[in-house]
């Protein structure tokens, strides 16, 4: 059987395209900088020496990252609500659990980032009389941001693939405007081939860059 491709009858649907593309970057910027946020106050939470502190913690951590986000994403929209006794918006649903599920790997970052600073420099700052907050603002965090800068924009990048499963509670994003037009089309092969080359167009330079970058660092003297 011979398929005919016609990618002309999607001409009109362009507005849903472009629609979805918007709401796709605009989750993945607010869910990186919720996550950045989460990701900063766990990581830096878990070098506390307090276990009543950090057990939360490594709980918050293990539980995004060992189970899988559509799952994660279905129950905080779907299950959720129940022992709330309310009804969770599609959006803030899936803010709120693409947020904490890259603040989860976030915070893994930050921690090995900082623990990767060498001793010796806490001791020094510590026999000068430099608090504990202060030595992790002043003095490691400025060295470790240049070690966790790759992995941080790897994670980003992870992030805007990651949008694409808020599709399965009904957000218009990308995909789900994409499984709109095939309803309306009847013409899922070539609406699938435009959304997976839109997030080509997306990701590929981003990865490009994320690349260049990482050279470059690898080229600094150390």
């Amino acid at each position: 059987m011979h398929y005919q491709w016609d990618f002309v009858s999607l001409r009109r649907h362009v507005p849903f395209f472009w629609s979805g593309v918007l709401v796709t970057l605009a989750y993945t910027v607010a869910t990186i900088f919720i996550g950045l946020a989460m990701g900063l106050a766990v990581g830096v939470g878990r070098l506390s020496r307090s276990r009543l502190l950090t057990i939360p913690l490594v709980a918050f951590i293990e539980v995004f990252r060992r189970t899988t986000l559509p799952v994660q994403i279905v129950w905080c929209y779907s299950a959720l609500p129940v022992p709330l006794g309310i009804q969770i918006p599609a959006v803030a649903a899936g803010v709120w659990t693409l947020s904490c599920y890259t603040g989860a790997f976030y915070g893994e970052i930050f921690r090995g980032g900082i623990i990767s600073i060498e001793q010796g420099q806490r001791g020094a700052a510590r026999a000068l009389g430099i608090r504990r907050w202060h030595l992790i603002r002043r003095v490691i965090l400025p060295q470790a941001i240049q070690r966790m800068t790759p992995p941080f924009v790897n994670q980003s990048i992870t992030q805007l693939k990651n949008t694409s499963l808020i599709s399965t509670i009904a957000v218009p994003d990308l995909l789900y405007n994409g499984t709109l037009v095939t309803a309306d089309t009847y013409r899922p092969l070539e609406v699938y081939t435009v959304v997976a080359l839109i997030y080509v167009a997306l990701l590929f330079p981003s990865t490009l860059l994320a690349h260049a970058y990482e050279r470059r660092l690898a080229s600094r003297p150390r």
